[in-house]
C-alpha cells in the first residue's frame, strides 16, 4: 500500500502542478490501533511554483487538494501558505500531522522547520478548545443511551485525554494513542480495559453497538462534567508572521519559477 499511496502523490504533482514535501498517517494507524479493515488516511502538504503566489488573485484560488474517498484510501493536502496561517493559529490537526509516527514521504527542509516552529506558535487555548468541542460533539452523536457504538469510544477518549495532556503542560498534543494514555491515565483498571479495547479492535472484532463499558463510560462521563467548569490555561500572545513569512519565501526559492 505504501508504494500505491507515493504513486497516488506522485500522480497529483503531475495533475496539480505542486510538489508535496510531506505526506503522513493522520487515522487510527497513526492512532497505533488499525483494525483490519482499517483505511488509509493520508495528509499532505505541498507547494506551487513561485508564480502561483505572486499573482492579483492568489486569495481566490484553492488553497486545498482532495481527491474521491475510495474504501482504502483517504487522501488530501493543504497548500503551504494555508499551513502556515494555521500553524500561527495552533491549529491541532495540522500540529498532529507534523508529529505522526508514519512518514509517508518527506523531501527538503520544510517539514522539519515547521516542526522547529510548533513549540513557539502551540497555544495551549485553542488546542483545549479544539478537543473539548471533539469530545462533546462524539458523546452526543455516538455515545448516549444504552447501547452504543463501541469503537466510537475512542472518538471521546482521545479528545478527553488530549485535554489532560494540555492540562499537565505537556506541549503539543501527540498522534499516537498510547503515548496519550501512559502520561494522563492513572487507574490500572481503566488503563487495561482501554488496552482490551484496543485489541478487540487491533483483531478486527465487531465493535458496534453494544451495551456500555461501564469503566470507560463512568471516566468520559466523569470528565465531561468536569469540564464544564471553566479550565485556566495560560496563554501566550501570538507570535507574529515574520518568522511564518521568511519560512515562505525561502520555500518558493527553491520551486520552479513559472506557471
Amino acid at each position: 500500500m505504501n508504494a500505491e499511496i507515493l504513486a497516488r502523490l506522485d500522480q497529483i504533482e503531475r495533475e496539480e502542478d505542486v510538489e508535496i514535501f510531506y505526506a503522513c498517517e493522520s487515522g487510527s494507524r497513526a492512532w497505533g490501533f488499525p483494525s483490519v479493515d482499517s483505511d488509509y488516511d493520508v495528509r499532505f502538504m505541498y507547494v506551487h511554483p513561485r508564480n502561483w503566489y505572486l499573482s492579483i488573485d492568489v486569495e481566490e484560488k484553492r488553497d486545498v487538494i482532495e481527491r474521491p474517498i475510495n474504501d482504502e484510501l483517504d487522501i488530501s493536502g493543504w497548500d503551504l501558505r494555508k499551513a502556515l496561517k494555521l500553524l500561527r493559529k495552533s491549529n491541532p490537526p495540522l500540529l498532529e500531522w507534523l508529529s505522526s509516527p508514519i512518514i509517508y514521504k518527506e523531501t527538503g527542509a520544510i517539514a522539519a522547520q515547521l516542526r522547529d516552529a510548533v513549540a513557539e506558535f502551540y497555544s495551549p487555548v485553542a488546542s483545549y478548545h479544539h478537543y473539548l468541542n471533539m469530545a462533546r460533539n462524539n458523546y452526543r452523536e455516538y455515545l448516549k443511551g444504552d447501547l452504543v457504538r463501541v469503537k466510537k469510544y475512542f472518538y471521546v477518549l482521545r479528545p478527553l485525554l488530549a485535554i489532560r495532556w494540555i492540562e499537565a503542560a505537556l506541549g503539543a498534543v501527540p498522534m499516537e494513542f498510547e503515548k496519550l494514555v501512559s502520561a494522563t491515565v492513572d487507574s490500572p483498571e481503566l488503563k487495561q480495559t482501554i488496552a482490551d479495547l484496543i485489541e478487540r479492535k487491533k483483531s478486527g472484532a465487531e465493535l458496534d453497538k453494544q451495551p456500555k463499558i461501564p469503566v470507560i463510560s463512568d471516566f468520559i462521563e466523569s470528565e465531561l462534567e468536569r469540564l464544564k467548569k471553566s479550565t485556566k490555561l495560560e496563554d501566550r500572545p501570538k507570535p507574529n508572521f515574520e518568522r511564518l513569512n521568511e519560512l515562505f519565501r525561502q520555500a518558493i526559492q527553491h520551486t520552479r519559477k513559472t506557471k
